[in-house]
C-alpha cells in the first residue's frame, strides 16, 4: 500500500561519486527527456535510478547504503521500483544481485541503451551533446574521453570504465556550443586522463588542439583541466594556457606520491626527479598558473622515511591546491597482492598531517592576495554572503571568495572585478569594483480601479 503521494512514472536520478558520475547522470537525463519522460535529480519520484561510485571504501560503503534506503522505500512503498548504474555495480553486479535482490535491475557503466529501455525510453544516437545539467547554470562538465590505459596499482577504474577511448573534437565543440547556448559559461575538462587525450583517435596527444578548438565557442569564459597524468604530459597544453585568455591558469594533476620506491611500486612511470623537473617547468613556462593535485598516504610498504620525505616535498612544492586520501586496499589490481600493512589509524595520522602543512600554505599564499584584484564569477548564494571564485579554483574543492551580501547585489553566473581585502586558510573575503550597492527594486503593479 502507497504510504506516500508521488507523481506516477517520475523518474528521480540519484548521483554518487565523482563529476564523470553526473556527467553521465546528465546524459542520461537527457535522453529520458527526450524521450518524454518526467525526470528530476534527487527530488521525489516513484523510479529511481542511483548511479554508484565503486572507487573506494568509502565510496562503496555510500553506494551500498543509498541503495538499502532506497529498497526500503520500495518495500515500504514509497516507491515503485529500484534501478542501479555505474561503477559500483559494473564491478559488483554479480554480488550485489544476490545481496540486495530487491533491486529491479543492475546495469554497468556501457549499459546506457539497456537501462533507457528498462525505463521505457529509446536511446538516441543524434543526441550528440544533449544533457540536462544538475550543476549551477553558469558551469558544466565535459567528459572527454572515458576509460583509462594506465596501469596504476592502486587503481580499479580501467575494472569499472575499461580503456582510453577519446571523445572526438567536433562532437565536443558541438556540445560545448550546446552549453553555452543554455547560459553555461565555464567548461571543466574531464577524464581518467586527460593527458592521454587523442592518441586513439589521432595517434598524438591532442589535448591542445581540443583547447584550440573550444576557446573558439562563443560564450564560454573559462575552460578548466581536470584529471591530468604527469608522464607523458603535453607541453603545448601549456603555451595554449599562456595565449590563451580563456583557457585558465589551473592544472588539476594528481601526482599520489614522491617517493621513488613508492612510485615505482604504484607503477605511475616517473620518478621524485622527473614530477619535480616536471612542476619547475610548469611553474617556468606559466608562473601565474595555480597547481592541484592529490595524494595518497598509507600504500602498502609506505615507511616513516618515505612520508617524511612526501612531507618535506610537499612543504618544498608549496602546491596553491592539495588534498590528501588515505590508500584504499581494492581487490583485483596489483596492489592487493602486496600487505596492506600500515594501520587504518597510521594512514588518518598520516593525511592528517600532510592537510596540516596544506592548511599553513594555503593561509600563506591567501594572505599574498590582499589588496589584490581577481576576476570572480559568482556561484551562489549562502546567507549573508555571495560565493565566489576565481579562475584559479574550481567548484566544491577549491577556495572560495566570499562577499558582504548586505552592502552590494551581484548576479549569480555573472564575473565581476573582485579586490581581495582579507583571507583565511581556505577562504578569500572581497568587495566588488564598479558595482551597484543597491538591489534592483520590484516593479510595482499598479492595479486600476473599476
Amino acid at each position: 500500500m502507497r504510504t506516500k503521494s508521488l507523481k506516477k512514472n517520475r523518474i528521480n536520478v540519484v548521483t554518487l561519486g565523482c563529476s564523470k558520475n553526473v556527467y553521465d547522470s546528465e546524459v542520461l537525463m537527457g535522453q529520458l527527456k527526450a524521450n518524454n519522460k518526467d525526470v528530476v535529480h534527487e527530488e521525489d519520484g516513484n523510479i529511481v535510478v542511483i548511479n554508484t561510485c565503486g572507487f573506494i571504501d568509502n565510496a562503496k560503503e555510500q553506494s551500498v547504503n543509498t541503495i538499502l534506503e532506497f529498497v526500503e522505500k520500495k518495500q515500504q512503498g514509497d516507491v515503485d521500483k529500484v534501478f542501479v548504474t555505474g561503477c559500483l555495480s559494473e564491478r559488483y553486479k554479480p554480488d550485489l544481485q544476490k545481496e540486495i535482490p530487491d533491486v529491479d535491475q543492475y546495469f554497468g557503466t556501457t549499459e546506457l541503451p539497456g537501462l533507457l529501455s528498462a525505463l521505457e525510453a529509446d536511446y538516441k544516437h543524434e543526441l550528440i551533446g544533449e544533457r540536462l545539467t544538475t550543476t549551477p547554470k553558469n558551469y558544466a562538465y565535459l567528459k572527454i574521453a572515458e576509460g583509462c590505459d594506465r596501469p596504476c596499482s592502486f587503481c580499479a577504474i580501467p575494472l569499472m570504465r575499461g580503456g582510453h577511448k577519446s571523445t572526438p573534437i567536433e562532437n565536443l565543440v558541438t556540445e560545448a556550443e550546446k552549453l553555452a547556448a543554455n547560459g553555461v559559461k565555464e567548461l571543466i575538462l574531464i577524464a581518467q586522463d586527460l593527458t592521454y587525450y587523442g592518441l586513439d583517435l589521432y595517434k598524438k596527444r591532442n589535448l591542445a588542439e581540443l583547447l584550440e578548438n573550444l576557446v573558439k565557442v562563443e560564450g564560454i569564459e573559462w575552460i578548466r583541466l581536470h584529471y591530468a597524468f604527469p608522464t607523458g604530459f603535453p607541453m603545448d597544453v601549456l603555451e595554449v594556457m599562456k595565449r590563451e585568455p580563456k583557457v585558465c591558469n589551473y592544472l588539476d594533476i594528481p601526482l599520489q606520491h614522491i617517493s621513488d620506491d613508492l612510485l615505482k611500486s604504484m607503477r605511475r612511470g616517473t620518478t621524485h626527479e622527473k614530477t619535480t623537473k616536471l612542476l619547475k617547468e610548469f611553474r617556468k613556462t606559466v608562473p601565474e598558473m595555480a597547481i592541484r593535485t592529490t595524494l595518497i598516504v598509507g600504500y602498502p610498504g609506505e615507511t616513516e622515511e618515505h612520508f617524511q620525505e612526501l612531507k618535506e616535498w610537499v612543504k618544498e612544492m608549496r602546491f596553491e591546491r592539495l588534498g590528501c586520501f588515505t590508500y584504499s586496499h581494492e581487490e583485483n589490481t596489483h596492489a592487493y597482492n602486496l600487505e596492506d600493512d600500515v594501520p587504518q589509524e597510521v594512514k588518518q595520522e598520516r593525511a592528517n598531517e600532510i592537510m596540516e602543512i596544506q592548511s599553513q600554505i594555503s593561509w600563506e599564499l591567501n594572505q599574498q592576495k590582499i589588496g589584490e584584484t581577481f576576476k570572480v564569477v559568482i556561484d551562489r548564494k549562502e546567507g549573508n554572503y555571495f560565493i565566489g571564485r576565481t579562475e584559479f579554483d574550481s567548484p566544491d574543492v577549491d577556495n572560495e571568495v566570499l562577499i558582504d551580501a548586505t552592502s552590494v547585489y551581484l548576479k549569480t553566473g555573472d564575473y565581476y572585478e573582485v579586490k581581495i581585502t582579507d583571507a583565511a586558510d581556505f577562504d578569500l573575503y572581497g568587495e566588488p569594483l564598479n558595482v551597484n550597492t543597491e538591489k534592483p527594486k520590484r516593479k510595482e503593479l499598479k492595479i486600476k480601479s473599476v
